[in-house]
């Protein structure tokens, strides 16, 4: 596939993975599901809500603005801007209202004429920043289609790559978790944790689990890489750190933004980038199969470490209204992510061995 359409279709890709995870922040928790014998639709002439927030309203309009602007230069240039901008927009607005009308169905959930109205502004407004400034960014032309070609692999294993790497960084938003903790499968099947809280136990887990998270994370980026330059790493590393900070002083404890920041945290930051550093120099097979290895290690202990009592002085904030469905999406993202890692990983291996025997 020639590099040029592999990096166009960037847009749409993002665009259906955002779809996807707009379906599930505004159908979270998924439970519950029941006919309420009310018209469908009366939500539409519904009065303002009585206590509808301020904040409410900003994170309706940005949970849509993403998806309007990747969707805007997704769509064929020959359309022209203006109607790139209304298809863009009407498409957005037609999965908001799919979604608003399937909460009726949901206990927990409560469909709102201005929740549709405020992701209909959110969208158009990154529908007319996409047609703008999409293209540019996408296109050959573009600063991201130089960098892509010269640092990441080609093709749609790339496009994937980069998307999960997005996830991951949406994942750090979870703030009652480790630092990088992700596969945790105890709340997604009911299983009980394994080991009780016991300081010096916990503090020794917990430093092996982040330094092998950062080794695993690390490589992981390496083998979707052209170039075996460390900086990309290092910057998606201090990203990861950055968002779970936001997450723990926005979403946690106020002003807390280092929450997070525990003994056995620092012990294991130390740890992992002294042993990434070590593994980036080693040769690219052996990268590979250490990434599979590495998270398939740090998603076992993510499964053992036991339930840090400290954890629960935040969770109250964290199940209040939009928060609740951020946290979700958050949470689904950080169980997953490493599963899906490993096939990436697998899919990669798969595409080398292809490339080098077409070669």
């Amino acid at each position: 596939m020639p590099l040029a359409r592999a990096v166009s279709s960037l847009p749409r890709h993002l665009a259906f993975a955002y779809g996807l995870l707009i379906v599930y922040a505004c159908l979270h928790p998924l439970t519950g599901w029941r006919p309420t014998g009310l018209p469908l639709l009366d939500f539409l002439a519904a009065p303002w809500p009585k206590y509808y927030r301020s904040a409410d309203i900003v994170l309706n309009v940005l949970g849509f603005l993403p998806f309007g602007f990747v969707l805007a230069p997704a769509l064929p240039q020959r359309l022209g801007r203006g109607a790139g901008v209304a298809i863009a927009t009407l498409a957005a607005a037609l999965l908001s209202f799919g979604m608003e009308v399937t909460q009726n169905f949901l206990p927990t959930r409560v469909p709102s004429n201005v929740d549709l109205a405020c992701n209909v502004t959110g969208a158009l407004l990154g529908a007319l920043a996409g047609a703008r400034w999409g293209h540019p960014l996408f296109d050959q032309s573009g600063w991201l289609h130089r960098w892509r070609s010269a640092r990441v692999i080609p093709g749609h294993i790339g496009d994937f790559g980069l998307i999960l790497l997005g996830l991951w960084l949406l994942a750090q938003f979870t703030p009652d978790r480790v630092l990088f903790g992700s596969g945790d499968l105890r709340q997604l099947l009911g299983l009980p944790t394994p080991l009780h809280f016991e300081p010096e136990r916990y503090i020794l887990l917990e430093t092996v689990q982040v330094a092998i998270t950062i080794l695993g994370v690390g490589l992981f980026a390496r083998c979707m890489m052209r170039s075996a330059s460390p900086w990309p790493i290092a910057l998606l590393l201090l990203l990861g750190i950055g968002a779970k900070s936001i997450a723990t002083a926005s979403f946690y404890l106020p002003g807390e933004a280092l929450l997070w920041l525990t003994p056995g945290t620092r012990q294991g930051l130390l740890l992992g980038l002294l042993a990434l550093a070590a593994a980036l120099l080693l040769a690219s097979v052996l990268q590979h199969a250490l990434a599979g290895v590495a998270l398939l290690a740090a998603t076992s202990l993510t499964n053992l470490l036991p339930e840090n009592p400290y954890f629960e002085v935040g969770h109250r904030m964290l199940g209040q209204g939009n928060f609740l469905n951020f946290h979700g999406l958050t949470e689904l993202s950080a169980n997953l992510w490493p599963f899906l890692a490993l096939a990436y990983l697998s899919a990669v291996g798969l595409w080398r061995g292809e490339h080098l025997t077409r070669r």
